[in-house]
C-alpha cells in the first residue's frame, strides 16, 4: 500500500484530480480517489478574469486585486478601451517570459500613465503575469509579461498581478526572439483581443 500511494504523491506539478485521472483506479486508496473525483473546480470572478485571445487559442488570466489593486484596475481600464487589441509580443525569451503591451512594438511605448509599484508576495512561477518596468520602480505603465519558466529572482522586484489558469499551451507557441538581442522578435505574434470576462458574459447574455 505504501508503494502504491507514493506513485500518486510524487507526481510533481499535477493537481490531485489530474493525478487521479492519470492512474488506474485500482491502485488508488478509496478515500483519496473519492476526494480527487469530487474536488470542486474554482469558480472564477469574471470581473477579475481576462480572456486573452491569441492566434493559437484563448488564454484565461485570473487577476489578483487583493495583491495589486492599482495595477489590476489600470489593466482593466486599458482592456476596456481596447488598448491591447492588436499589440505585439515584442520581447519573448524562451524559457523565461513573453512581454507585450507596448503600442509602439519596440519596448519604449505605453499608455502615458505610470502606476506606483505594488510589490507583493505573488510568485513568479510559470504562468505568472507581472508588470514590466524600467529601472525606476514606479515606472510601470501598460506593458506586462507572462512567465514561461519559474523565475523567482523576479519576486519582490516586479508587480505580480495575475496568473494564467488555462491556455499556457497557447502562450508557449508565441514566437520567440533572439536572446542575444534581448529577446526582440523580428516577426512577432499579436494579441488578437483582450477582454474582461464579465463584459463577454454580459454581451453574450
Amino acid at each position: 500500500m505504501m508503494r502504491r500511494f507514493s506513485r500518486l504523491t510524487f507526481i510533481r506539478g499535477a493537481s490531485l484530480l489530474a493525478a487521479a485521472a492519470a492512474l488506474p483506479r485500482a491502485i488508488l486508496p478509496g478515500r483519496v480517489l473519492a476526494q480527487a473525483l469530487t474536488q470542486p473546480k474554482e469558480i472564477l470572478d469574471l470581473e477579475n478574469t481576462l480572456y486573452l485571445d491569441l492566434e493559437y487559442g484563448r488564454v484565461v488570466i485570473k487577476m489578483h486585486p487583493e495583491l495589486a489593486p492599482k495595477h489590476v484596475a489600470r489593466v482593466k481600464e486599458l482592456v476596456r478601451e481596447g488598448f491591447y487589441d492588436g499589440v505585439v509580443f515584442h520581447r519573448v525569451i524562451d524559457g523565461f517570459m513573453a512581454q507585450t503591451g507596448d503600442p509602439k512594438g519596440n519596448g519604449t511605448g505605453g499608455s502615458g500613465t505610470k502606476i506606483p509599484a505594488e510589490f507583493n508576495d505573488g510568485k513568479h512561477t510559470r504562468g505568472a503575469v507581472s508588470m514590466a518596468r524600467s529601472a525606476n520602480i514606479n515606472s510601470a505603465d501598460s506593458q506586462f509579461f507572462i512567465v514561461l519558466g519559474d523565475s523567482d529572482f523576479l519576486d519582490g522586484q516586479y508587480t505580480y498581478w495575475g496568473e494564467v489558469t488555462s491556455g499556457m499551451e497557447f502562450v508557449d507557441r508565441i514566437r520567440k526572439g533572439d536572446p542575444n538581442e534581448n529577446g526582440s522578435v523580428p516577426y512577432p505574434d499579436r494579441i488578437v483581443r483582450l477582454q474582461v470576462a464579465a463584459d463577454v458574459s454580459k454581451s453574450s447574455g
